[in-house]
This record gives C-alpha cells, sequence and structure tokens, in this order.
C-alpha cells in the first residue's frame, strides 16, 4: 500500500514538474526521468512550499536578460516599434515587451502606405487593457518627437513633407510630423488659388515660416519654396526689362483697376485704362484669367519691383483712323456711353469720343441734368461744335439740330401781348417762367400782384403752376425777356384812391395790434396802419383789438400801397372846428360891440360941438 501511495505521489509530482516546465520552455523537448531518479533527487520542502530556490547567479544573469531584451513598459519614452501586422482597423506593433501592442489605423491616417516591417514610433498608452492587452499610441509619439523636428527645421530651413488634411477659412490645415500646421492660401502657390479643395489629401513639400511656441501654432509655406527656385530667374528677367518692351504674360489676377500679369516670375499691372481705347466698365470684358497675351512694358520703378503695362498701345489709336474730311459742322451718330452731371460723352468710333455739354442739348436756359434728355446705350445724331484732332478732343451739340426759337421771338411774343407760361425755377427777386423750349421769361417780384406785399415768389406761386403774363420787355440780342403778371389784370388801387381819399373817414374794426400801432383792414387788399399816437380816444384810453371806431385816412400812396389813418384826428379836427367856430362867433360879437360905443361917442361930440357954439 505505501508502496502504491509513493509511486502515485511521484507520477504526480512528475506530472506537475513536466506540467510547469513544458509551460516555461515550450521551445525544449520533454525529458523522461524514471521514478526511482525522480525521487531520489526530489526536494519535498520546496514541494510542500510550493517554492524553487533559486541562485543569486541566476537571477542576475535573468534580470539582465530582460533588460537588455524587453522594454519597461511604466517609463514615458518614445519607443521604436515594428509592425508585424495589419488587420481593417488596427495595427499590430512589436515594441520586444512581452506582448505586443495595438494601434488604431486613424494614426496612421497620414500615411496611408504603411506595411508590415514598417518601423514606427510609439509611446505606450496603457499597459494592459481588459484583455491584457498592451494599448500603443503613435499619435502622441509623434506629437512628443514633432516638435523638436518642427524647431529643427524651423531653424535649418530645412524642407518637410506634410499632409493637408482639410481646407480652414484663409487657408489649409496641414499635418507635419503629427502636428496641425495652418497653411495660409496666399502661402500655397506663387498664383492665386481659385480652387482650395484639390490640395486636400495630398502629400506636398513645405517649409516651416513662424512657430509660436505660446499658443502651440507653426505656419509653413509652399510658396516659398517656388520663390526660391524663381527668384534667380526673376532677377534675370528685371535686368532685361525696358520702356517700350513687348513681352508676353499670362494673366494673373482681374480686379476692377486693372489685370495682373505673370511675366515669368515677375508681376507687372495692366490698368482698366491701358486695356483698350474704348471705355470698359470691367477688365474682364477684355482679357480671362489664365490667358496669354502680349504686352508692351509702360514705366517701371527704380528696383523695377512695380511694372506698368499696356495693351491698347499695341493697336493705333482710333482718332488717327479718322476721315481728314470731318470738320465743325458735320452730323455724326453714336452712342451713349457716360452720363455726368455737366454733360453726356457719345462713342463715335471705338475709342473715339465727344462730348455734349447739357447747356448745348436743348435751347431752354433752365439747365437741367444730362439724364433728363439721354440715357446710356441710346443712339442719338449731333453735330460737331470744336473739334481738335491734336488734343483729340471734340464737342457734340444735340439742339444746334433744331431751329433757335429766339430767331422770329418779336413775331411770337411782341411788347404788350398775353401768353401762358410755365413756373420753372424761383429767385429771391422773381419768378422765372417758360413759353415754350427755349424761351425763358422773368417776372420780378414786384410784378406779380398788385396788391400783396410777397416777401419770397413761393409765397405766390409754385414750380409747375400755369401762369398768365406780359411780355413787358424784351432783349434779343442778349436773350432776356421781361414779363409781367399783376399787368394781366387792372389796378385796384386807382379804384380804390377815389373811394379812399384823403381826409375821408371810415368805420373799422382794429384788425390787429403791431409795433409802434395797430392795422385795420380796409379790404381784402388794403391794410391801414393807425401810428399809436392816432390810437387816443377822446377819453384818453386807447383802442384795443376787436374794438370799432372811425379812422381818417391822412396819408394814402397807391405806387407804394401805403395807406395810414387816425382815429384821434377824427375828433380832433372836429373839436378844432368847434373851437374855430366859437373864435368866430366871439370876434363877430366883439365887433359889433366896439361900433355901437364908438357911434355913441360920435353923437355926444356933435351935441358938445353945438353947446359950445362951433
Amino acid at each position: 500500500m505505501s508502496e502504491e501511495l509513493n509511486k502515485e505521489t511521484v507520477d504526480e509530482v512528475s506530472k506537475s514538474v513536466e506540467t510547469t516546465e513544458s509551460n516555461e520552455q515550450p521551445a525544449q523537448k520533454e525529458q523522461k526521468i524514471s521514478p526511482e531518479e525522480f525521487l531520489k533527487d526530489f526536494n519535498w520542502h520546496n514541494y510542500e512550499e510550493g517554492i524553487d530556490p533559486i541562485e543569486d547567479s541566476k537571477l542576475v544573469e535573468f534580470e539582465g536578460l530582460v533588460k537588455e531584451n524587453f522594454v519597461d513598459t511604466l517609463t514615458d519614452e518614445v519607443v521604436e516599434g515594428v509592425v508585424v501586422n495589419i488587420s481593417d482597423r488596427d495595427a499590430i506593433i512589436d515594441i520586444n515587451a512581452k506582448s505586443e501592442g495595438v494601434i488604431s489605423l486613424n494614426e496612421f491616417r497620414y500615411n496611408p502606405g504603411l506595411k508590415v516591417g514598417d518601423k514606427v514610433e510609439v509611446l505606450i498608452d496603457i499597459r494592459e487593457d481588459a484583455t491584457g492587452q498592451l494599448i500603443l499610441s503613435h499619435r502622441k509619439a509623434r506629437v512628443i518627437m514633432a516638435w523638436d523636428r518642427v524647431n529643427n527645421a524651423h531653424d535649418t530651413g530645412e524642407i518637410v513633407n506634410g499632409f493637408v488634411k482639410c481646407r480652414t477659412k484663409g487657408g489649409m490645415i496641414v499635418d507635419v510630423f503629427g502636428i496641425e500646421a495652418f497653411l495660409p492660401g496666399s502661402q500655397i502657390d506663387v498664383k492665386p488659388i481659385r480652387d482650395y479643395d484639390v490640395y486636400v489629401n495630398k502629400t506636398m513639400e513645405f517649409k516651416v515660416v513662424k512657430i509660436n511656441h505660446e499658443f502651440k501654432n507653426v505656419v509653413v509655406s509652399h510658396k516659398a519654396l517656388i520663390e526660391a527656385d524663381i527668384e534667380q530667374q526673376k532677377k534675370e528677367i528685371i535686368k532685361q526689362l525696358e520702356k517700350g518692351q513687348v513681352l508676353e504674360g499670362t494673366v494673373k489676377n482681374i480686379t476692377s483697376y486693372g489685370v495682373f500679369m505673370d511675366l515669368g516670375g515677375v508681376d507687372g499691372l495692366i490698368h482698366i485704362t491701358d486695356l483698350s481705347w474704348s471705355r470698359i466698365n470691367h477688365p474682364s470684358e477684355i482679357v480671362e484669367l489664365d490667358a496669354k497675351i502680349n504686352v508692351v512694358i509702360l514705366d517701371f520703378d527704380e528696383d523695377k519691383s512695380r511694372i506698368q503695362l499696356g495693351l491698347k498701345q499695341l493697336s493705333k489709336h482710333p482718332w488717327e483712323a479718322l476721315s481728314d474730311d470731318v470738320k465743325v459742322g458735320d452730323k455724326v451718330k453714336g452712342k451713349v456711353v457716360v452720363i455726368a452731371d455737366y454733360g453726356a460723352f457719345i462713342e463715335l468710333a471705338e475709342g473715339v469720343e465727344g462730348l455734349v455739354h447739357v447747356s448745348e442739348m436743348s435751347w431752354s436756359t433752365h439747365l437741367r441734368s444730362a439724364g433728363d434728355f439721354v440715357k446710356v446705350g441710346d443712339e442719338i445724331e449731333a453735330m460737331i461744335i470744336t473739334f481738335d484732332r491734336e488734343d483729340r478732343k471734340m464737342s457734340l451739340g444735340i439742339k444746334q439740330l433744331t431751329p433757335d426759337p429766339w430767331t422770329d421771338i418779336t413775331s411770337k411774343y411782341p411788347i404788350g401781348s398775353k401768353q401762358t407760361g410755365t413756373v420753372r425755377n424761383f429767385t429771391n427777386f422773381g419768378v422765372f417762367v417758360e413759353l415754350e423750349e427755349g424761351i425763358d421769361g422773368l417776372i420780378y417780384i414786384s410784378d406779380l400782384s398788385w396788391t400783396k406785399k410777397i416777401k419770397h415768389p413761393s409765397e405766390f406761386c409754385a414750380v409747375g403752376d400755369k401762369i398768365e403774363v406780359v411780355t413787358l420787355e424784351l432783349d434779343v440780342e442778349n436773350r432776356k425777356l421781361s414779363l409781367g403778371h399783376k399787368q394781366t389784370l387792372d389796378n385796384p388801387w386807382d379804384k380804390y384812391e377815389n373811394e379812399f381819399t384823403l381826409n375821408s373817414v371810415h368805420t373799422f374794426d382794429i384788425f390787429e395790434i403791431v409795433d409802434k400801432g395797430a392795422t385795420v383792414k380796409f379790404n381784402d387788399d388794403i391794410t391801414a396802419f393807425i401810428p399809436s399816437r392816432y390810437l387816443v380816444k377822446e377819453d384818453g384810453s386807447k383802442l384795443v383789438k376787436g374794438e370799432s371806431a372811425e379812422f381818417k385816412v391822412i396819408e394814402f400812396n397807391k405806387d407804394s400801397k401805403r395807406v395810414v389813418a387816425s382815429h384821434t384826428s377824427v375828433f380832433k379836427d372836429v373839436e378844432a372846428e368847434n373851437i374855430k367856430v366859437a373864435n368866430k362867433k366871439n370876434k363877430k360879437e366883439k365887433s359889433d360891440s366896439k361900433n355901437t360905443l364908438g357911434d355913441a361917442n360920435e353923437q355926444l361930440q356933435e351935441l358938445k360941438d353945438k353947446m359950445d357954439g362951433k
């Protein structure tokens, strides 16, 4: 029984040892040991304690091998790994650790050509996940290493590769060493880029031009690489530039004021006025982007950095093609191309224009805007008024094609004749009335009304009103016509002169108290003025507004339409008349008394003489 038990124990332990050895050293072949030999050398103490003592030398040897062959997964250092497998979503990386690590393929979007065997930089993100898997990060490793590379590229001017991730406002986002750098739109190419999307998901060469460490911003440029290549070519071209030289260039950019040309690394500007001999609204009417055209050098600055080009100068000036028979007085046809306040420009041929001043559009002296007569695009006829072939200037007239209305004005509007006109304009001193197109006359403010005192003509009429007038004066030479409106009516002051004679008395109400007196309305046309001293009543008080009283006319002037009246004079005159009558009576009584006493004295004297015997 004891022997059977020992044999079973030996077999059990033997199996356990074999299993352990097979797990730890799978590469070694199983060694068959007899039970007797095993029991002879078996350490029952280690079996009971569950340990096998190891020699110190063996431990040192083991630690050395681990340090030499395996990575410490507790450090934050960036290590190099090898791609051993690639799945649909992940890449398996061997970093010589206890186990292999996993990295998502999203971190390798910049490198679509990743394959098994490639060496990559990784950082241990998680030592073990829930499944015991080692999780690595290529992106974090790239970020740690990237800043050293970016700084070095900026300092040395090294050309770097970058992956264009997407478009953003003002430029592109580029992945450089795992860092998102900004590529301004102006730094993509030497010529303006119209479609940024064609660069997305492309790998390009760049130069690091700016680093902001505070905000972790990196700016790169592809244009700088191109400029470096063409700089030498540009210098050679600039040396050969001369005024009047004809070059072929490419339309680089079109603006509202001109066209920028690429002359092979050197830029020049064609101003809109140098594109065509005729007027144009926008340069796009003449040229297209990327078109190759010949241009002539007109001017440039000292360092030849600003070059002025011309296109129209390559063709003959249209004025030189004009017939020698063109002269003043000729009738011409043209199209209205520009309208200004002072007139309109008429294009008679391509590059040949004439100006029709607004004063030459109508015989009317009442000037209006040129837009009231013509519009852009109108085909019109005109007459050449002035012509200067040397200065390439021409003035035209439209009104000259119709008869001058002042030619027979004396027969149409003789002095004293009545007409109906239209109010066109006001001045402080009168009203301008148009009798017909080209004939205007002036009504002075004093000739508007017989009775009303008008401070401004707008009080009497409005622009556009029809008004009856009489021709007062006519100056054909100076084209001046004097008109009158009040003369179309009888002068009511002739009648008022007889009705409100001097010293006549009338009863009215005080209309208004004014400075230094009051006013009284005799009728709709006449307002009389009553000085303050003539407002005193018989009892010493003064008349007030609305009070009725008698008034005597003490002044009447129909020329100045002035009437002055007095209430005080009414009773003062009566009083004076009464005094006059009384004085006259007293004088008569005195005279009668004197005559009676004298007669008595004479009789007494005669009687005395008789008594004395004389």
